[in-house]
């Protein structure tokens, strides 16, 4: 169990709608970052006071209201309550530990992300969960950290690049969801590259360490596979136009991540019957190896088995033993130990033993 992290029996005896943050426990200052646009205008306004997010929010034109960090409980009310959100919502963001999801509140969607990072001194693999809360002309995001998976579109939004600045809330959301999306595609080229270089390792010399490597992937596999399966739902449920609050026009771009989710998906189930695989192909190498080893012992004693026969008889000490006064008996003895030896080697050669 590590140490720092809240679990879920923390909330045992709670009311349905109380707002308890699941999850590694942070000390750092939670900050917000406020985004309004409207066709050519931009304003962009970092804060960690809850009460000028909300006047910045309150600014006219499409506005995202991005929160990196929900261990202050507080703040997460005040902007819930500003936005007229459910209690319910407010304590599934709190929970870090929700599968991804989207629910339809009639004037609001609630969706549940589940964005991956790539350590890249460490190859470890985290998980932070992304909350988004898509209104008429607004977006919450809610996440654990700084925010990196969703740096992108700010960059977007600054430059003016793209057709985000002219394009409603909904579209805002769409891009949101399309960068969590792509982030698992770095994750799996990456995981991809691990897998191919354990297979040679693992086929050449398998050891403890490659073993212990084909654990970790396998582990990686159901984290990532967690995050991806119930991805194809929410996704599914935008690309059908269920809600109000999704444009018509908008509709094509959620059928594009649609498919790149179904692209992650089929991907994440290849590399787990490849991983699968390389665990016989690991027990099949080590087998491989041990039946060499046996040949070769098998093929040693099988040859001294008669050598040792020879050398027992003629150890006996019994008086009466012709070859024993013989001078040459010595020498004969051994030729024929040789040619015994050799005989059998090149029989062992010819029926490919050896």
């Amino acid at each position: 169990m590590k140490h720092g992290l809240k679990k879920r029996s923390s909330k045992s005896g709670l009311p349905p709608g109380t707002p308890v943050h699941i999850g590694q426990q942070r000390t750092d200052t939670v900050t917000m970052t406020v985004c309004t646009y409207s066709g050519k205008d931009f304003h962009e306004q970092d804060t960690s006071h809850v009460d000028e997010c909300l006047a910045l929010a309150k600014k006219p034109g499409i506005r995202w209201v991005a929160v990196h960090g929900i261990h202050q409980i507080e703040i997460l009310q005040r902007l819930a309550s500003s936005f007229g959100l459910h209690p319910l919502v407010l304590e599934d963001i709190a929970n870090t530990e929700q599968r991804p999801k989207v629910e339809d509140y009639g004037e609001y969607l609630f969706v549940v992300l589940k964005g991956l990072h790539l350590k890249e001194e460490t190859s470890e693999i985290t998980v932070e969960q992304v909350s988004l809360v898509l209104g008429q002309d607004f977006v919450l995001s809610f996440q654990e950290g700084s925010g990196k998976i969703l740096q992108a579109v700010r960059e977007r939004l600054r430059n003016g690049k793209g057709r985000v600045r002219t394009l409603g809330s909904d579209y805002l959301a769409y891009t949101l969801t399309d960068a969590v999306v792509d982030h698992y595609f770095a994750v799996l080229e990456h995981l991809g590259e691990h897998i191919e270089r354990l297979e040679e390792e693992l086929v050449t010399n398998p050891g403890a360490e490659a073993l212990q490597a084909l654990h970790r992937l396998k582990r990686d596999m159901i984290v990532l596979r967690k995050a991806v399966w119930p991805l194809r739902e929410v996704i599914g449920h935008f690309e059908r136009g269920d809600s109000p609050l999704i444009k018509p026009s908008t509709l094509i771009y959620f059928r594009d991540v649609y498919d790149h989710t179904i692209q992650v998906i089929e991907t994440t189930e290849t590399f787990r019957d490849m991983l699968a695989g390389m665990l016989d192909i690991y027990l099949t190498t080590l087998s491989n190896r041990l039946n060499e080893t046996m040949k070769v012992l098998t093929v040693i004693a099988t040859i001294f088995i008669p050598l040792t026969l020879i050398a027992s008889i003629y150890g006996m000490n019994f008086r009466h033993m012709p070859e024993l006064e013989w001078p040459w008996g010595y020498p004969a003895v051994l030729v024929v130990m040789g040619s015994l030896a050799a005989g059998m080697l090149w029989l062992f050669r010819r029926k490919n033993w050896m």
